[in-house]
């Protein structure tokens, strides 16, 4: 894998770590934020509380649950075979992502590369997943652009466009469902969302890595010149620079492996693990930075409902601006 034009600029750190003074107030926020409302592990609820109760004790705090069961009464949950979605969609064309490692939306080297984006067959997606050697690259259905209600109409009834709990406890309708369906080695690299996320998981498992806001400043970001995966031949794939697209500012950390010598800011984070079940639902709160993992296959739908841009977004933005600053490396 090369890439086929060089940045037009050096690699820029954002947010180095901090020192003196600053560094003793980031490091009093974490420690409190872990003391006060914080918790080593995320909860996990068996009923799904009233939409009063569910906003008062998560979205009002900014803290992720998972609900246990919370989508296994969804059609989905049993008919969503390999099978049944043949037979039901398999003619359909759809949006899907390929790889050469896995990582869409992701640093590699000096660049932030998105895939290579394909127009599939349904079918053939799915024979794919059957045999994931049959085809080099790693394969994964991950438009957010709302592609469940845009690109799976025929399914939405076994499954649902809202999560009617939910979008009574924020006051709104999501602004985007989204349809996952991929190979185990795709992963999506650590970020934010400026979205209230409840996410679903059909078929298989998600391993989610979660770090609070709080942790902000101990979160490392470089700036990357934008390029876009392409397949020049079989199991060949190339970095095409992206001048359109231009910078783009992205965590510089793997939390599978974090390099502490590189980084070494993020050995003052508080991450934690959990995995999402069939017929479970992760409460994913605004700004929460998360990094995801899946089974062979896994299925699942996200709503994204778009975050109140309040005083808790007025201090995040406030923190980030203390930490950032640009250092060439």
């Amino acid at each position: 894998m090369t890439p086929s034009g060089k940045p037009g600029k050096k690699s820029v750190m954002l947010n180095p770590e901090p020192d003196g003074k600053l560094k003793d107030c980031f490091l009093s926020l974490s420690s409190e934020a872990k003391e006060l409302y914080l918790n080593d592990t995320v909860p996990v609820l068996d009923a799904i509380p009233s939409p009063l109760q569910f906003y008062r004790d998560w979205v009002a705090p900014n803290k992720p649950v998972i609900f246990r069961g919370a989508v296994k009464k969804w059609p989905a949950i049993k008919k969503w075979t390999i099978k049944y979605l043949r037979e039901k969609i398999g003619e359909k064309h759809v949006s899907v992502a390929v790889t050469p490692n896995g990582y869409a939306d992701a640093p590699q080297g000096e660049y932030f590369v998105m895939p290579e984006e394909r127009n599939m067959i349904f079918k053939d997606f799915l024979d794919i997943m059957e045999n994931p050697d049959s085809q080099p690259g790693v394969f994964y259905i991950q438009k957010q652009n709302s592609n469940f209600t845009e690109e799976f109409p025929e399914i939405l009834g076994d499954a649902a466009t809202d999560v009617p709990w939910f979008s009574e406890a924020l006051g709104k309708e999501p602004d985007a469902v989204n349809f996952w369906m991929g190979d185990h080695r795709a992963v999506t690299s650590m970020h934010k969302d400026h979205y209230e996320n409840i996410y679903c998981v059909v078929s298989g498992y998600k391993d989610f890595i979660l770090l609070p806001p709080s942790d902000t400043p101990w979160i490392p970001y470089k700036s990357y010149a934008a390029g876009v995966y392409k397949e020049t031949n079989p199991g060949k794939f190339v970095i095409e620079e992206d001048a359109e697209t231009g910078v783009v500012p992205w965590v510089c950390i793997d939390p599978l492996k974090p390099d502490l010598n590189a980084y070494p800011q993020y050995k003052h984070s508080s991450p934690v693990h959990c995995r999402v079940h069939a017929g479970d639902a992760l409460y994913l709160p605004s700004l929460w930075y998360h990094h995801v993992r899946q089974s062979h296959g896994c299925i699942a739908v996200n709503f994204w409902y778009d975050m109140e841009y309040d005083v808790k977004y007025n201090y995040y933005k406030f923190i980030q601006n203390l930490c950032w600053k640009e250092v060439e490396l």
